[in-house]
């Protein structure tokens, strides 16, 4: 019984010494375990304070929503004017290429899928998981769920594709690389003017701007 007895104890004291040493070494090569429910640093509540500071005036999204449309409407007559000119003139054709692929070039992210995530998740909180597909859809369509996107003709920025860029300092001063800041801003947009992302795609289906 006393051999069992100082074989048990020398167990369990090797147990604990393993685990302390474990905690050390976690410590000392600085690995910590991310924080269940946050995405790369950003929690949930860090989310939800983002989306509550940015709602919006229907008054204030109705005058964006002219302003992109007119910007759209000039971008378009300028399409136009630029595809007829192409088949008098190699020229101006070759010059509508090259806004083509600056336009592609634009809408390059190397980083979409990560700003999908962020995009899903804060649709989901504004209780619009059933719209996600409008709006993975919609923001695919405006810039490849790229935060650096740019229009070359109107200057609308980043993945709502504001215009002008600088009304999503409202949602955040880091509204030029942020993806959750111009998604928060682009969620307040959809929710002043189009009540949610289903409505906002079924407009743009129809207009090809939202």
């Amino acid at each position: 019984m006393l051999t069992s007895n100082i074989t048990i104890t020398v167990v369990a004291l090797g147990v604990i010494f393993a685990a302390v040493l474990l905690v050390d070494l976690e410590e000392l090569s600085g690995r910590k375990s991310t924080p269940k429910g946050a995405a790369d640093g950003l929690t949930a509540n860090d989310m939800l304070a983002k989306l509550s500071s940015s709602d919006m005036d229907p008054i204030a999204a109705d005058a964006i929503a002219m302003a992109k449309k007119r910007a759209y409407e000039q971008q378009q007559k300028e399409l136009k004017e630029l595809k007829e000119k192409a088949k008098r003139d190699a020229a101006a054709r070759k010059k509508l290429e090259a806004q083509r692929e600056r336009e592609r070039l634009a809408k390059a992210n190397p980083s979409a899928a990560q700003n999908r995530a962020y995009g899903k998740k804060m649709n989901a909180l504004k209780g619009w998981d059933r719209c996600w597909p409008s709006l993975k859809t919609l923001w695919e369509h405006e810039s490849n769920w790229n935060e650096r996107a740019v229009n070359p003709s109107s200057g609308a920025w980043g993945i709502p594709q504001a215009l002008p860029g600088d009304k999503m300092a409202s949602a955040g001063p880091d509204w030029r690389t942020s993806s959750p800041t111009q998604i928060a801003w682009g969620l307040g947009y959809i929710k002043a003017r189009y009540k949610d992302p289903c409505g906002a795609w079924a407009f743009w289906q129809s207009h090809n701007w939202y």
